[in-house]
């Protein structure tokens, strides 16, 4: 059953008393009607086991209403048969000031979803920047501040780092993933503040799964950010750092329970959402999560 813990902060003085700032924003997400496991990408995903296609789609709706309540826009794009893995539309494109890099899935079986994001996001007014390297979206690639952090080990290539940054004219920071239970940067890496700068914060924090990094990319996420929450390897296991954050709102696994009391303890407030039958695809909260930044 999909919970929510907290009743939504939409008052423009809801984070008054922790001093977070609420930033509006606008999401692109895929109804998972076709839901289902009939394949092996990642070591959650066990075709034996059933899955329900109906429960996942009532999970997803309560993401989708719970983003409505707090106040942000909400875009769809309309899902495929046999694409079962579109409902995690964060692998779709990364996407900034308008500007979107296309997704070149690594699996055959998620290849033909890359041409369908690119032509929604052209019908939709974009401009699109077609991959030649093999990426997976913002499922390794993190926005932060002016920085993108960058994921390479399971599915997005380092090439595709270099790539990013010549489209997006950014600082990129490659960072090396070496457990295949945390494939993609985004199930070990949440973005907790949307903005930095003016209107926001001044200087966009994170919480990350140290042990889901190489030795090199700790040294270099303790030195950019000795801030960040380090969550412990149960709150990770259950994807709590797939999770979606507007800079007051985190909304979060409700497993992650030591995840919500440090986030609790920096002034943040914890959303609880249900998103267990999309996890039997290897999927939380920020896959079915793509940010469009207009």
């Amino acid at each position: 059953m999909s919970t929510q813990n907290t009743a939504p902060a939409t008052a423009p003085d809801a984070g008054l008393a922790s001093g977070r700032i609420q930033q509006i924003r606008r999401y692109l997400m895929c109804r998972p009607e076709h839901f289902t496991v009939s394949y092996t990408i990642n070591p959650w995903m066990e075709p034996a086991n059933p899955t329900d296609t109906a429960l996942a789609v009532r999970q997803w709706q309560t993401l989708h209403d719970t983003y409505l309540a707090l106040g942000h826009e909400v875009h769809l794009i309309d899902p495929i048969e046999g694409l079962p893995d579109m409902v995690y539309t964060a692998n779709g494109g990364f996407v900034i000031d308008n500007v979107a890099y296309g997704a070149k899935f690594r699996f055959q079986e998620r290849v033909p979803e890359g041409p369908a994001f690119m032509d929604w996001f052209r019908a939709n007014g974009f401009q699109v920047v077609e991959p030649v390297e093999v990426n997976e979206g913002e499922g390794d690639f993190l926005l932060v501040g002016d920085t993108i952090l960058a994921g390479t080990g399971f599915r997005s290539t380092g090439d595709s780092h270099r790539e990013l940054g010549d489209v997006f004219g950014k600082e990129v920071v490659s960072l090396n993933l070496v457990d295949p239970r945390f494939y993609h940067l985004d199930t070990a890496i949440s973005v907790l503040d949307p903005v930095e700068g003016p209107g926001g914060v001044e200087k966009a924090n994170i919480a990350y799964l140290e042990h889901a990094f190489d030795e090199r990319s700790q040294a270099i996420l303790a030195e950019r950010y000795p801030d960040a929450i380090r969550v412990a390897d149960a709150d990770g296991a259950v994807f709590g750092l797939n999770s979606a954050s507007d800079g007051l709102n985190v909304i979060i696994s409700p497993r992650a329970t030591g995840f919500e009391a440090q986030l609790r303890d920096r002034g943040y407030n914890p959303v609880l959402v249900d998103l267990s039958e999309l996890l039997l695809g290897g999927g939380g909260i920020k896959c079915c999560t793509l940010e469009l930044r207009r």
